[in-house]
């Protein structure tokens, strides 16, 4: 994993920890009911249309997941944090599917964090990563990649 912040920015430390924290808590030790108020304010604003407002709700979404898809599974790449802010570059694996072969689903989350180190508010893109045959399944099924370079 690549991590970029700024030692000295303690906000930023703190703010990228809780980030990761979140990801092993709530995706993949499956605890996201539990544990999401200790990451996500309660007035929490998701810009992802798929899952409502709120921090119980963020909980519901990933709660309905994990427990549909034992082998649901995030893996951070990058993550890069700075003061209120922290960007990370993920492969959520098994969110939607049983597959052992899933390639999964790129993401880059941005959030941005209370003072007490608490996500208020979060973005997304996502997008499939497919395999050298068929490199964007929901987009364009079965177009061949263009490059070998993966999305990692």
């Amino acid at each position: 994993m690549i991590e970029l912040v700024d030692p000295n920015d303690s906000r930023a430390v703190r703010n990228k920890n809780n980030v990761l924290r979140f990801y092993d808590l709530v995706i993949n030790q499956k605890k996201s009911e539990e544990s999401i108020a200790t990451f996500m304010t309660p007035g929490y604003i998701q810009h992802n249309p798929l899952i409502a407002d709120g921090a119980e709700e963020l909980g519901k979404f990933f709660g309905q997941i994990t427990k549909e898809r034992a082998n649901a599974r995030v893996v951070v790449d990058k993550i890069i944090a700075v003061g209120d802010y922290v960007f990370a570059h993920v492969n959520f694996l098994n969110l939607f599917n049983d597959d052992p072969e899933d390639t999964g689903i790129a993401g880059v989350d941005i959030y941005k964090m209370d003072s007490d180190g608490r996500a208020l508010e979060h973005w997304d893109t996502l997008q499939p990563i497919g395999d050298p045959k068929n490199s964007a399944p929901w987009l364009a099924p079965n177009l061949p990649r263009a490059n070998p370079n993966g999305m990692f």
